[in-house]
């Protein structure tokens, strides 16, 4: 599995609902894609057929309908994702888009705390 695959947006869209429901036919992907966003369905198959082709999502063929999974983890997606923005975007500097976002995005006192005690941890860690 190449560890440099970048998603586009359309496939991302298609990860979350494998994500979130797990191994899929295209319709159950298309219904769901269907109620955000105008999609035909040949479209959300041919995507589904390139993301198989670059390794993003494997495919039972074992039946008459092709399941489809997603062969790449939300977690590491989103580390790889996050990474090529924080260099890009940010420069390199974890600090700014931490900073950019608890400044421009509402934080429950749930979330707030669930950042104090990950920064206790990890101010732990280097000692």
């Amino acid at each position: 599995m190449n560890k440099h695959i970048k998603p586009t947006e359309s496939e991302l869209e298609i990860l979350g609902i494998l994500w979130e429901r797990g191994a899929s036919t295209v319709r159950e992907v298309h219904e769901i894609l269907e109620q955000s966003k105008e999609a035909g369905y040949t479209t959300t198959l041919k995507l589904m057929q390139i993301m198989h082709e670059k390794g993003i999502l494997s495919r039972d063929a074992s039946a008459k309908t092709h399941i489809y999974k997603a062969s790449i983890s939300r977690e590491s997606t989103q580390q790889q994702l996050l990474n090529k923005m924080i260099d890009t975007v940010y420069n390199g500097s974890a600090t700014q888009l931490v900073m950019q976002a608890l400044g421009h995005h509402r934080s429950s006192q749930e979330e707030l705390d669930q950042i104090r005690q990950y920064l206790n941890e990890m101010e732990k860690k280097q000692k």
